[in-house]
């Protein structure tokens, strides 16, 4: 396989996970990620959804328990980049919503970094605006 074969997978991976994503697709994720991932989000005892994880299941169903305490209809995410090098995908962006229990918005820009070995999601490093998002879950 050429790297140019190695980023297009990557890529077509990528795009396959924003898709289950954007669909709720938790069983289609759990599918793409490995059985173990390197997950990174700041762990934020303020934030139901976001904890330590490590299977592919746990990870999967990190965008089910997002909607569980958020309000789905003013989710949002936008991708401003998507850059691709053999098999690590960067995409950045903005993204924004409501916590359920709350009432409260946040918003931020984030960067999502993916590793794709075997067209399975190794690795998902999240960086996002932690403090908006633990304010928007305290009354």
């Amino acid at each position: 396989m050429t790297s140019t074969d190695i980023a297009e997978a990557t890529r077509l991976t990528v795009q396959k996970f924003l898709a289950l994503r954007l669909a709720g697709d938790t069983e289609g994720l759990t599918a793409l990620f490995a059985e173990k991932v390197d997950w990174v989000l700041a762990e934020n005892p303020a934030v139901p959804w976001i904890r330590p994880r490590s299977t592919g299941a746990e990870c999967a169903a990190q965008g089910a328990e997002l909607m569980e305490y958020t309000v789905p209809e003013d989710a949002r995410a936008s991708v401003d980049a998507f850059l691709v090098d053999g098999t690590d995908a960067v995409l950045t962006g903005h993204l924004s919503g409501t916590v359920r229990a709350t009432g409260k918005s946040f918003e931020g820009p984030f960067a999502l970094r993916l590793t794709v070995e075997d067209g399975r999601i190794t690795r998902h490093h999240l960086y996002e605006n932690s403090l908006s998002i633990a304010e928007a879950c305290t009354p």
